[in-house]
Protein backbone atom coordinates (compact mmCIF):
# COMPACT_ATOMS: atom_id res chain seq x y z
CA UNK A 1 0.00 0.00 0.00
CA UNK A 2 1.62 3.28 -0.87
CA UNK A 3 1.85 6.06 1.65
CA UNK A 4 1.01 9.42 0.82
CA UNK A 5 3.50 12.04 1.09
CA UNK A 6 2.18 15.04 2.77
CA UNK A 7 2.35 18.12 0.06
CA UNK A 8 3.62 21.45 1.25
CA UNK A 9 2.98 25.06 0.18
CA UNK A 10 5.57 26.39 -2.38
CA UNK A 11 7.38 29.04 -1.19
CA UNK A 12 6.51 32.86 -1.83
CA UNK A 13 10.01 32.78 -4.19
CA UNK A 14 8.42 29.41 -6.27
CA UNK A 15 4.76 30.49 -7.08
CA UNK A 16 3.70 29.61 -10.22
CA UNK A 17 3.11 33.09 -13.00
CA UNK A 18 -0.47 32.16 -13.00
CA UNK A 19 -1.39 31.34 -9.42
CA UNK A 20 -3.93 33.85 -8.46
CA UNK A 21 -2.93 36.76 -6.23
CA UNK A 22 -4.68 37.58 -3.14
CA UNK A 23 -7.21 39.91 -2.66
CA UNK A 24 -5.70 41.76 -0.25
CA UNK A 25 -2.57 41.74 -2.79
CA UNK A 26 -4.60 42.60 -5.95
CA UNK A 27 -6.12 45.77 -3.97
CA UNK A 28 -2.95 46.95 -3.04
CA UNK A 29 -1.56 46.93 -6.68
CA UNK A 30 -4.91 48.64 -7.83
CA UNK A 31 -4.07 51.31 -5.04
CA UNK A 32 -0.84 51.66 -6.64
CA UNK A 33 -1.27 51.93 -10.31
CA UNK A 34 -4.06 55.09 -9.37
CA UNK A 35 -1.04 56.93 -7.04
CA UNK A 36 2.05 55.81 -9.00
CA UNK A 37 4.78 57.94 -9.36
CA UNK A 38 4.75 60.29 -12.09
CA UNK A 39 7.84 61.45 -14.52
CA UNK A 40 9.32 64.65 -13.64
CA UNK A 41 8.15 65.70 -16.60
CA UNK A 42 4.91 65.56 -15.92
CA UNK A 43 5.32 67.55 -12.34
CA UNK A 44 7.09 70.38 -14.49
CA UNK A 45 4.40 70.89 -17.06
CA UNK A 46 1.63 70.44 -14.81
CA UNK A 47 2.71 72.78 -12.01
CA UNK A 48 3.70 75.66 -14.61
CA UNK A 49 0.70 75.70 -16.12
CA UNK A 50 -0.99 75.88 -13.01
CA UNK A 51 1.06 78.57 -11.71
CA UNK A 52 0.81 80.88 -15.07
CA UNK A 53 -2.93 80.28 -15.16
CA UNK A 54 -3.02 81.00 -11.22
CA UNK A 55 -1.09 84.42 -11.85
CA UNK A 56 -3.09 85.27 -15.32
CA UNK A 57 -6.39 85.37 -12.87
CA UNK A 58 -4.91 87.71 -10.62
CA UNK A 59 -3.30 89.96 -13.22
CA UNK A 60 -7.08 89.74 -14.81
CA UNK A 61 -8.58 90.78 -11.73
CA UNK A 62 -6.11 93.81 -11.57
CA UNK A 63 -6.71 94.36 -14.98
CA UNK A 64 -10.23 94.96 -15.20
CA UNK A 65 -11.51 95.94 -11.51
CA UNK A 66 -11.18 99.92 -12.98
CA UNK A 67 -13.14 99.56 -16.14
CA UNK A 68 -15.86 97.45 -14.40
CA UNK A 69 -16.30 99.71 -11.85
CA UNK A 70 -16.48 102.70 -14.05
CA UNK A 71 -19.06 101.23 -15.46
CA UNK A 72 -21.46 100.50 -12.60
CA UNK A 73 -20.54 96.53 -13.00
CA UNK A 74 -19.06 94.33 -10.05
CA UNK A 75 -15.24 94.59 -10.20
CA UNK A 76 -15.24 90.78 -9.81
CA UNK A 77 -17.14 90.03 -12.70
CA UNK A 78 -14.35 89.61 -15.31
CA UNK A 79 -11.96 87.27 -12.58
CA UNK A 80 -15.92 85.38 -12.20
CA UNK A 81 -15.81 84.69 -15.76
CA UNK A 82 -12.00 83.41 -16.12
CA UNK A 83 -12.34 81.84 -13.19
CA UNK A 84 -15.42 79.44 -14.46
CA UNK A 85 -12.92 78.41 -17.28
CA UNK A 86 -10.13 77.73 -15.29
CA UNK A 87 -12.09 75.85 -12.55
CA UNK A 88 -13.49 73.58 -15.88
CA UNK A 89 -10.37 73.50 -17.50
CA UNK A 90 -7.77 72.27 -15.04
CA UNK A 91 -9.62 69.12 -13.84
CA UNK A 92 -10.20 68.74 -17.57
CA UNK A 93 -6.47 68.88 -18.26
CA UNK A 94 -5.91 65.95 -15.32
CA UNK A 95 -8.68 63.94 -17.34
CA UNK A 96 -7.21 63.95 -20.45
CA UNK A 97 -3.69 62.82 -19.08
CA UNK A 98 -5.25 59.52 -18.66
CA UNK A 99 -6.30 59.07 -21.82
CA UNK A 100 -3.97 56.35 -23.49
CA UNK A 101 -2.18 57.79 -26.83
CA UNK A 102 -4.40 55.44 -28.89
CA UNK A 103 -6.78 57.62 -28.27
CA UNK A 104 -5.69 60.49 -29.49
CA UNK A 105 -4.57 58.71 -32.47
CA UNK A 106 -8.35 57.85 -32.94
CA UNK A 107 -9.90 61.15 -32.78
CA UNK A 108 -7.12 62.70 -35.05
CA UNK A 109 -9.36 63.31 -38.03
CA UNK A 110 -12.95 63.57 -36.29
CA UNK A 111 -11.95 66.15 -33.87
CA UNK A 112 -10.19 67.75 -37.16
CA UNK A 113 -13.49 68.14 -39.41
CA UNK A 114 -15.53 69.03 -36.10
CA UNK A 115 -13.04 71.78 -34.76
CA UNK A 116 -13.65 73.25 -38.20
CA UNK A 117 -17.14 73.10 -38.56
CA UNK A 118 -17.43 74.53 -35.71
CA UNK A 119 -15.08 77.71 -36.80
CA UNK A 120 -17.41 77.52 -39.60
CA UNK A 121 -20.33 78.93 -37.57
CA UNK A 122 -18.32 82.38 -37.50
CA UNK A 123 -20.03 83.29 -40.70
CA UNK A 124 -23.77 82.55 -39.53
CA UNK A 125 -25.52 85.59 -39.60
CA UNK A 126 -26.88 85.79 -36.50
CA UNK A 127 -24.29 84.03 -34.62
CA UNK A 128 -20.91 85.22 -35.68
CA UNK A 129 -19.80 88.39 -33.93
CA UNK A 130 -17.24 90.65 -35.79
CA UNK A 131 -14.69 92.63 -33.37
CA UNK A 132 -12.28 95.00 -35.31
CA UNK A 133 -12.41 93.88 -38.51
CA UNK A 134 -12.24 90.21 -37.49
CA UNK A 135 -14.98 88.14 -37.69
CA UNK A 136 -13.86 85.27 -35.28
CA UNK A 137 -16.07 84.57 -32.28
CA UNK A 138 -19.93 83.26 -31.84
CA UNK A 139 -22.25 84.02 -29.24
CA UNK A 140 -23.90 80.91 -27.50
CA UNK A 141 -26.01 81.80 -24.75
CA UNK A 142 -24.67 85.54 -24.58
CA UNK A 143 -21.37 83.79 -24.12
CA UNK A 144 -18.32 84.65 -26.39
CA UNK A 145 -16.58 82.06 -27.94
CA UNK A 146 -13.64 81.66 -29.99
CA UNK A 147 -13.78 78.43 -32.09
CA UNK A 148 -10.11 79.16 -33.81
CA UNK A 149 -8.57 78.31 -30.63
CA UNK A 150 -9.85 74.29 -30.82
CA UNK A 151 -8.68 74.51 -34.20
CA UNK A 152 -5.20 74.79 -32.88
CA UNK A 153 -5.31 71.65 -30.94
CA UNK A 154 -7.28 69.79 -33.57
CA UNK A 155 -4.55 70.43 -35.92
CA UNK A 156 -1.14 69.94 -34.21
CA UNK A 157 -3.09 65.80 -32.85
CA UNK A 158 -3.96 65.76 -36.87
CA UNK A 159 -0.93 66.57 -38.44
CA UNK A 160 1.18 64.43 -35.54
CA UNK A 161 -1.44 61.12 -36.59
CA UNK A 162 -0.73 61.94 -40.42
CA UNK A 163 3.52 62.13 -40.06
CA UNK A 164 3.05 59.23 -37.98
CA UNK A 165 1.42 56.84 -40.59
CA UNK A 166 3.99 58.06 -43.03
CA UNK A 167 7.00 57.86 -41.25
CA UNK A 168 8.98 55.32 -43.66
CA UNK A 169 7.62 57.61 -46.91
CA UNK A 170 8.57 61.24 -45.47
CA UNK A 171 11.39 61.27 -48.03
CA UNK A 172 9.00 61.69 -51.22
CA UNK A 173 7.76 65.14 -51.38
CA UNK A 174 4.65 64.06 -52.43
CA UNK A 175 4.09 61.98 -49.30
CA UNK A 176 4.42 65.15 -47.50
CA UNK A 177 2.24 67.42 -49.06
CA UNK A 178 -0.67 65.39 -49.74
CA UNK A 179 -2.50 65.65 -47.47
CA UNK A 180 -0.94 67.49 -45.30
CA UNK A 181 -0.44 70.86 -46.81
CA UNK A 182 -4.17 70.57 -48.76
CA UNK A 183 -6.01 69.67 -45.77
CA UNK A 184 -4.09 72.43 -43.46
CA UNK A 185 -4.67 74.95 -46.54
CA UNK A 186 -8.14 74.49 -46.60
CA UNK A 187 -8.42 74.92 -42.37
CA UNK A 188 -6.47 77.81 -41.93
CA UNK A 189 -8.55 79.42 -44.86
CA UNK A 190 -11.02 79.30 -42.65
CA UNK A 191 -9.65 81.63 -40.55
CA UNK A 192 -8.22 83.82 -42.64
CA UNK A 193 -11.47 84.06 -44.39
CA UNK A 194 -12.62 85.59 -40.73
CA UNK A 195 -9.80 88.29 -41.72
CA UNK A 196 -7.86 86.67 -38.34
CA UNK A 197 -4.34 86.44 -39.27
CA UNK A 198 -2.81 86.27 -35.90
CA UNK A 199 -4.35 83.39 -35.15
CA UNK A 200 -3.03 81.86 -39.15
CA UNK A 201 -0.18 82.24 -38.00
CA UNK A 202 -0.33 80.18 -34.96
CA UNK A 203 -1.86 77.62 -37.07
CA UNK A 204 0.93 78.21 -39.80
CA UNK A 205 3.86 77.52 -36.48
CA UNK A 206 2.23 74.24 -35.43
CA UNK A 207 2.36 72.65 -39.39
CA UNK A 208 6.11 74.07 -39.30
CA UNK A 209 6.94 73.22 -35.99
CA UNK A 210 4.92 69.42 -36.76
CA UNK A 211 7.24 69.18 -39.91
CA UNK A 212 10.43 69.67 -38.12
CA UNK A 213 10.00 67.22 -35.57
CA UNK A 214 8.75 64.78 -37.73
CA UNK A 215 12.42 64.74 -39.46
CA UNK A 216 11.50 66.31 -43.13
CA UNK A 217 14.28 66.84 -45.19
CA UNK A 218 15.28 69.89 -44.82
CA UNK A 219 14.36 70.43 -48.49
CA UNK A 220 11.01 68.98 -48.41
CA UNK A 221 10.59 71.47 -44.82
CA UNK A 222 11.18 74.87 -46.71
CA UNK A 223 9.03 74.70 -49.13
CA UNK A 224 5.63 74.92 -46.40
CA UNK A 225 7.77 77.70 -45.16
CA UNK A 226 8.38 79.82 -48.30
CA UNK A 227 5.00 79.74 -49.21
CA UNK A 228 3.54 80.27 -46.04
CA UNK A 229 5.78 83.43 -45.62
CA UNK A 230 4.81 84.56 -49.36
CA UNK A 231 1.05 83.94 -47.76
CA UNK A 232 1.14 85.95 -45.00
CA UNK A 233 3.18 88.71 -46.91
CA UNK A 234 0.68 89.23 -49.54
CA UNK A 235 -2.28 88.89 -46.65
CA UNK A 236 -0.73 92.00 -44.95
CA UNK A 237 -0.37 93.52 -48.41
CA UNK A 238 -3.70 92.76 -49.12
CA UNK A 239 -4.98 94.64 -46.35
CA UNK A 240 -4.54 98.11 -45.41
CA UNK A 241 -5.34 98.24 -41.51
CA UNK A 242 -2.65 95.41 -41.24
CA UNK A 243 -0.54 97.04 -43.73
CA UNK A 244 -1.06 100.44 -41.49
CA UNK A 245 -0.01 98.58 -38.46
CA UNK A 246 3.20 97.11 -39.48
CA UNK A 247 4.41 100.53 -41.08
CA UNK A 248 3.72 102.04 -37.64
CA UNK A 249 5.24 99.86 -36.19
CA UNK A 250 8.62 100.38 -38.27
CA UNK A 251 8.38 104.06 -38.35
CA UNK A 252 9.79 105.86 -34.82
CA UNK A 253 7.57 108.89 -35.22
CA UNK A 254 4.09 106.99 -36.17
CA UNK A 255 0.67 108.86 -35.45
CA UNK A 256 0.42 108.60 -31.17
CA UNK A 257 -3.25 109.44 -31.66
CA UNK A 258 -4.25 106.55 -34.23
CA UNK A 259 -2.05 103.71 -35.09
CA UNK A 260 0.52 103.68 -32.22
CA UNK A 261 -1.63 104.35 -29.30
CA UNK A 262 -1.98 100.91 -27.66
CA UNK A 263 1.45 100.15 -28.67
CA UNK A 264 2.89 103.37 -27.08
CA UNK A 265 1.18 102.98 -23.67
CA UNK A 266 1.88 99.50 -23.74
CA UNK A 267 5.76 100.33 -23.69
CA UNK A 268 4.94 103.49 -21.20
CA UNK A 269 2.97 100.70 -19.01
CA UNK A 270 6.66 98.72 -18.74
CA UNK A 271 8.91 101.07 -18.52
CA UNK A 272 6.87 103.05 -15.54
CA UNK A 273 7.07 99.55 -13.46
CA UNK A 274 10.74 100.22 -13.29
CA UNK A 275 12.37 96.89 -11.40
CA UNK A 276 10.18 96.09 -8.53
CA UNK A 277 6.58 97.54 -10.06
CA UNK A 278 3.93 100.24 -8.49
CA UNK A 279 2.42 97.17 -6.56
CA UNK A 280 -0.46 94.87 -7.37
CA UNK A 281 -3.60 96.82 -8.17
CA UNK A 282 -1.59 100.20 -8.75
CA UNK A 283 -1.59 100.45 -12.36
CA UNK A 284 -2.17 103.58 -13.64
CA UNK A 285 -2.85 102.32 -17.24
CA UNK A 286 -5.65 100.43 -16.70
CA UNK A 287 -7.27 103.45 -16.01
CA UNK A 288 -8.18 103.41 -20.01
CA UNK A 289 -5.56 104.69 -21.23
CA UNK A 290 -4.44 101.00 -22.42
CA UNK A 291 -7.40 99.46 -24.06
CA UNK A 292 -6.39 95.66 -24.77
CA UNK A 293 -5.28 95.86 -20.86
CA UNK A 294 -6.36 92.15 -20.11
CA UNK A 295 -5.87 90.97 -23.44
CA UNK A 296 -3.27 91.29 -25.50
CA UNK A 297 -1.45 93.75 -23.61
CA UNK A 298 -2.08 92.10 -20.03
CA UNK A 299 1.90 91.28 -20.49
CA UNK A 300 2.14 95.37 -20.08
CA UNK A 301 -0.06 95.73 -16.40
CA UNK A 302 2.49 93.04 -15.13
CA UNK A 303 5.22 95.07 -16.34
CA UNK A 304 3.68 97.99 -14.37
CA UNK A 305 2.62 96.79 -11.35
CA UNK A 306 4.91 94.10 -10.20
CA UNK A 307 7.73 95.17 -12.00
CA UNK A 308 10.99 93.39 -14.20
CA UNK A 309 11.00 90.84 -11.49
CA UNK A 310 7.39 89.97 -12.24
CA UNK A 311 7.83 89.46 -15.72
CA UNK A 312 11.14 87.71 -15.29
CA UNK A 313 9.26 85.27 -13.17
CA UNK A 314 6.64 84.53 -16.10
CA UNK A 315 9.26 84.00 -18.31
CA UNK A 316 10.59 81.39 -15.96
CA UNK A 317 7.35 80.05 -16.22
CA UNK A 318 7.41 79.60 -19.89
CA UNK A 319 10.75 78.40 -19.99
CA UNK A 320 10.11 75.09 -17.48
CA UNK A 321 6.91 74.31 -19.36
CA UNK A 322 9.31 74.73 -22.31
CA UNK A 323 12.43 72.48 -20.66
CA UNK A 324 9.33 69.55 -19.26
CA UNK A 325 7.89 69.72 -23.10
CA UNK A 326 11.31 69.13 -24.81
CA UNK A 327 12.30 66.32 -22.45
CA UNK A 328 8.59 64.51 -23.20
CA UNK A 329 9.69 65.34 -26.86
CA UNK A 330 13.50 64.02 -26.85
CA UNK A 331 12.72 61.11 -24.51
CA UNK A 332 9.81 59.41 -26.42
CA UNK A 333 10.42 56.87 -28.66
CA UNK A 334 6.80 57.54 -30.57
CA UNK A 335 6.86 59.71 -33.67
CA UNK A 336 3.46 60.31 -32.77
CA UNK A 337 4.08 61.58 -29.41
CA UNK A 338 7.08 63.80 -30.37
CA UNK A 339 5.30 65.20 -33.64
CA UNK A 340 2.39 66.21 -31.58
CA UNK A 341 4.38 67.55 -28.68
CA UNK A 342 6.24 69.48 -30.91
CA UNK A 343 3.34 70.87 -31.97
CA UNK A 344 1.91 71.78 -29.29
CA UNK A 345 5.23 73.47 -27.98
CA UNK A 346 5.42 75.67 -30.53
CA UNK A 347 2.11 76.65 -30.45
CA UNK A 348 2.17 77.67 -26.77
CA UNK A 349 5.67 78.97 -26.45
CA UNK A 350 5.70 80.40 -29.73
CA UNK A 351 2.90 82.07 -29.05
CA UNK A 352 3.63 83.65 -25.91
CA UNK A 353 6.75 84.67 -27.32
CA UNK A 354 4.96 86.90 -30.38
CA UNK A 355 2.77 88.22 -27.56
CA UNK A 356 5.46 89.55 -25.37
CA UNK A 357 7.32 90.80 -28.20
CA UNK A 358 4.67 92.56 -29.37
CA UNK A 359 3.92 94.03 -26.10
CA UNK A 360 7.59 95.06 -26.36
CA UNK A 361 7.28 96.12 -29.66
CA UNK A 362 9.75 93.98 -31.05
CA UNK A 363 6.87 92.51 -33.67
CA UNK A 364 3.54 94.69 -35.45
CA UNK A 365 0.60 94.15 -33.33
CA UNK A 366 -1.01 90.52 -34.32
CA UNK A 367 -3.83 90.26 -31.90
CA UNK A 368 -2.56 87.06 -30.58
CA UNK A 369 -3.25 86.61 -26.66
CA UNK A 370 -0.71 85.68 -24.09
CA UNK A 371 -1.15 81.58 -23.11
CA UNK A 372 -2.67 80.81 -19.93
CA UNK A 373 -2.86 84.78 -18.59
CA UNK A 374 -4.58 86.73 -20.89
CA UNK A 375 -8.59 86.93 -20.83
CA UNK A 376 -10.61 84.99 -22.77
CA UNK A 377 -12.24 81.45 -21.31
CA UNK A 378 -11.80 79.88 -24.62
CA UNK A 379 -8.07 80.52 -25.21
CA UNK A 380 -7.67 79.49 -21.40
CA UNK A 381 -9.57 76.19 -22.01
CA UNK A 382 -7.60 74.90 -25.27
CA UNK A 383 -4.41 75.63 -24.15
CA UNK A 384 -5.26 73.65 -20.75
CA UNK A 385 -6.61 70.60 -22.80
CA UNK A 386 -3.48 70.85 -24.59
CA UNK A 387 -1.44 70.80 -21.59
CA UNK A 388 -3.51 67.63 -21.02
CA UNK A 389 -2.44 66.06 -23.96
CA UNK A 390 1.46 66.68 -22.95
CA UNK A 391 0.47 64.71 -19.77
CA UNK A 392 -0.75 62.34 -21.04
CA UNK A 393 2.17 61.59 -23.63
CA UNK A 394 4.75 62.27 -20.31
CA UNK A 395 2.94 59.12 -18.55
CA UNK A 396 4.24 57.05 -21.18
CA UNK A 397 7.70 57.67 -20.55
CA UNK A 398 9.64 55.58 -18.07
CA UNK A 399 9.79 56.96 -14.17
CA UNK A 400 12.80 56.16 -11.49
CA UNK A 401 10.71 55.67 -8.61
CA UNK A 402 12.88 54.22 -5.51
CA UNK A 403 9.34 51.63 -5.79
CA UNK A 404 10.77 50.54 -8.78
CA UNK A 405 14.58 50.12 -7.70
CA UNK A 406 13.82 48.27 -4.73
CA UNK A 407 11.81 45.72 -6.34
CA UNK A 408 14.46 45.19 -9.16
CA UNK A 409 17.06 45.06 -6.03
CA UNK A 410 14.88 42.32 -4.78
CA UNK A 411 13.94 40.89 -7.82
CA UNK A 412 17.64 40.38 -8.19
CA UNK A 413 18.56 39.56 -4.95
CA UNK A 414 15.84 36.16 -4.80
CA UNK A 415 17.32 35.25 -8.19
CA UNK A 416 21.06 34.92 -6.90
CA UNK A 417 19.80 32.19 -3.62
CA UNK A 418 17.87 30.42 -6.16
CA UNK A 419 20.84 30.19 -7.69
CA UNK A 420 23.14 29.02 -5.04
CA UNK A 421 20.49 26.43 -3.54
CA UNK A 422 20.35 25.03 -7.10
Amino acid sequence: MATRTPTRPPRADQQPDDAPAPRGLAARVSLGRVFAPVPSEFLLIASTAILLTGFGLVMVLSATTASATAEGASPFESLLKQGVFAVIGIPLMFVASRFPVSFWKRIAWPLLGIATLFQLLVFVPGLGIEILGNRNWISIAGQTVQPSEFLKLSLALWVAYVLYRKQTLLGLWRHVFIPLVPVSAAVIATVMAGHDLGTAMILVLILLGGLFFSGVRLRIFLLPLIAAAAYVAYMAVASPNRMRRIMSFMNEDCDYFNDCYQAMHGVFGLAGGGIFGLGLGNSKEKYGWLPARANDYIFAIVGEEVGLIGCIVILGLFTLFAVGAFHVIRKTHDPFIRIASGGITVWIVGQALINIGVVLRIFPVLGVPLPFMSQGGTALLSVLLACGVLLSFARTLPTSAPETRTGLRGGTSAARRGKVSA
